[in-house]
């Protein structure tokens, strides 16, 4: 089959333009954020956290207003880093009833709406049982350093990595593989 060149930059386009962890796991009584990097044009658009299976249906939880200042609905907040080309989404006081299908989306408006579908990152979030030792802890998700098969303003090479540190627990990012590890480390 056969698809028009405009076609498939329509398909592609959102899948390229939001990147996100595909997974995060924090625990019980804890904190989790989740780190979505997106291209340049889309910094002044919205940016929003919402829950759900489909990305089509998902309930939104969380939204910016297209400023950097820090939104919050209970236990949810979100910020945008635009100079950073980044919004962070933090869950607090984690429950089991956390876990499950979320999405990172940016909204989009354009003359064709009706077709268009808002950049969306699927992010599955895990809550484990706390234990004495991980009691209280933020794990953050990070997004990849890069998008594939597009230039990125930074030029990382494959021996840089990148680490986001919080607390005892750190991300790390080794960018030319695009391996996201969660490390416990000390002195971070």
């Amino acid at each position: 089959m056969w698809l028009s060149p405009v076609l498939l930059l329509l398909c592609l386009s959102g899948s390229l333009s939001l990147m996100g962890p595909s997974s995060v796991t924090g625990t019980s009584g804890g904190s989790l954020c989740v780190r979505c990097q997106y291209e340049e044009l889309y910094q002044r658009h919205k940016k929003y956290w919402c829950r759900g299976q489909y990305e089509a249906t998902c309930e939104k939880i969380v939204e910016t207003n297209g400023e950097e200042k820090e939104e919050r609905s209970g236990r949810v907040s979100i910020r945008d880093h635009a100079d950073k080309l980044t919004f962070i989404v933090t869950m607090e006081n984690l429950t089991a009833d956390d876990a499950g299908p979320y999405w990172c989306r940016i909204q989009t408006t354009w003359f064709l709406d009706a077709l268009s579908r808002d950049p969306a990152v699927h992010v599955n979030v895990s809550v484990s049982a706390a234990t004495g030792e991980t009691a209280g802890r933020t794990t953050c998700g990070a997004a990849p350093a890069t998008f594939p098969g597009l230039q990125s303003k930074k030029n990382l090479s494959s021996e840089e990595v990148l680490t986001y540190c919080s607390g005892d627990r750190a991300v790390s990012l080794w960018p030319r593989v695009g391996a996201l590890r969660e490390v416990v480390v000390s002195g971070c």
